[in-house]
């Protein structure tokens, strides 16, 4: 009998527990509780509210907001791709589709952070040539003409459609903002991982990813920028990712996303927001500088799986291949007045498993298509 309870109590055992040490153990640690706490966005009123939400849900379903009418936001952020997509708009687009999960967490939005608030971001896309290709007017217009729109957006605004367009249009992106702040993934199995650490219990998660994750918080470094619940510090960095396309065509990242977020009128500090007390330091403090050139967003490392291109231009096909970038990392490609976090970590055939298996564990079940909303009286 205590021979059979030995057996099955080594069948339940976990077939490794990594020895982490201190350092390790700490930083683990601190990626977590998932998920962590959230407010509404102040400088938008329908931020958490349920009618807002519903709007922003019919819209984000509604093709007619392009201007061929053949392409609505979920077109390129699809629910069953963990709201995200290869697709890149109409044309020549430069960068790759994010998704849209966790969302709500982001301090900046767009891979160049040319967005400090997500209404911003939303409206964005629907004017832009590459994407939606839409206008002020077609969006206003199609809220007041569709019934059903119309309808809901005299529900979430307590207002009537009235003759400007621009504010109108802003509303609607304001209103696909609450729809996709809750777009939230579950735990993943890291966090079962990091619980169980958390609470002494034996840990749950396979080999090969605790020896990923040693790495990632150990002789990597990975942590340094991929921090916190989210895994990002929601900054900006040359990660020697090419900017320069072709020749005569290069993507200037974080520098042209200040510059365009200087000129913006849809700013937390701008006189669209909800916010009176326009509380908005980030913005009201960022300054352009030389090393920002070839910057782009550090992208949460959560729901990576299914979710493939990866970098901001879509150019690693797996992640393998985006582990490799950084295994065979050209020093002599980051930029000069930039900061040298990165240093090529030279893994071997195992390490590079080990890491990609840690990268998997980080993807938890993430919510489909909603439910259809019923009709709006």
């Amino acid at each position: 009998m205590i021979r059979l309870l030995l057996f099955l109590l080594l069948l339940a055992a976990p077939a490794f527990a990594a020895e982490f040490t201190a350092a390790e153990r700490a930083a683990l640690l601190r990626h977590g509780p998932w998920p962590p706490p959230w407010s509404p966005d102040p400088s938008n009123r329908l931020s958490g509210q349920p009618a807002g939400i519903a709007l922003g849900q019919a819209l984000f379903f509604d093709a007619k907001l392009s201007n061929q009418g053949d392409l609505s936001c979920a077109s390129c952020h699809q629910p069953a791709r963990r709201w995200s997509d290869t697709e890149r708009g109409r044309g020549e687009f430069l960068r790759n589709t994010p998704s849209l999960l966790d969302l709500r967490w982001n301090r900046w939005f767009g891979w160049d952070g040319a967005q400090d608030n997500l209404w911003s971001q939303s409206l964005r896309p629907m004017l832009s040539p590459q994407e939606m290709a839409g206008s002020l007017r077609l969006v206003a217009e199609r809220v007041r003409q569709e019934p059903d729109l119309a309808c809901r957006y005299r529900a979430a605004l307590g207002e009537e459609l009235g003759a400007d367009d621009e504010t109108v249009a802003i509303n609607a992106a304001k209103a696909l903002a609450a729809f996709q702040e809750t777009l939230v993934s579950g735990a993943a199995p890291f966090d079962s991982f990091r619980n169980d650490l958390e609470q002494g219990r034996a840990p749950s998660l396979p080999e090969a990813a605790q020896r990923g994750a040693q790495l990632f918080f150990g002789a990597g470094q990975c942590a340094t920028c991929h921090l916190g619940p989210g895994f990002t510090n929601r900054e900006f960095h040359d990660i020697g990712v090419p900017y320069l396309v072709r020749p005569g065509l290069v993507d200037p990242g974080r520098h042209l996303g200040i510059r365009r977020l200087s000129q913006s009128d849809y700013t937390k500090l701008g006189r669209f927001s909800d916010d009176p007390a326009r509380e908005a330091v980030t913005t009201r403090h960022v300054a352009l500088l030389h090393r920002n050139w070839g910057e782009f967003r550090v992208p949460s490392l959560r729901n990576l799986v299914g979710t493939a291109p990866y970098m901001h231009s879509g150019s690693k096909a797996s992640l393998r291949d985006a582990v490799l970038h950084y295994s065979e990392l050209n020093e002599e490609r980051l930029h000069v007045d930039g900061e040298r976090l990165l240093r090529p970590l030279h893994l071997n055939d195992q390490q590079i498993d080990d890491l990609v298996a840690f990268l998997e564990s980080l993807s938890g079940p993430a919510p489909g298509m909603p439910a259809p909303l019923p009709a709006c009286q």
